[in-house]
């Protein structure tokens, strides 16, 4: 796991105590795609189950994610999927 994923862990936990969660690195996918780095870490899916989402819409939980992870989207990351869902969804 690189620094990116990590940060990216860390602070989805601590902002969703999440249930459930997955970051993938799909870098390698990505190769000589517009934001793609050399090292990798630029694109990423991210599978996220957490009791915040609850009575959201799709936009508004995809909202809480890029304030989150805002210094990351900022310095590295190019593209963030991401499949979030709350509790029995």
């Amino acid at each position: 796991m690189g620094i990116y994923s990590e940060r990216i862990e860390t602070k989805l936990r601590a902002a969703f105590q999440p249930a459930q969660l997955d970051v993938i690195d799909d870098s390698n996918k990505h190769h000589g795609h517009t934001g793609a780095h050399p090292s990798g870490e630029t694109h990423f899916n991210v599978v996220m189950e957490a009791a915040a989402f609850a009575g959201k819409s799709r936009v508004e939980r995809q909202r809480l994610v890029y304030q989150a992870l805002e210094s990351e989207l900022q310095e590295r990351v190019h593209a963030l999927s991401l499949k979030l869902s709350a509790p029995g969804e």
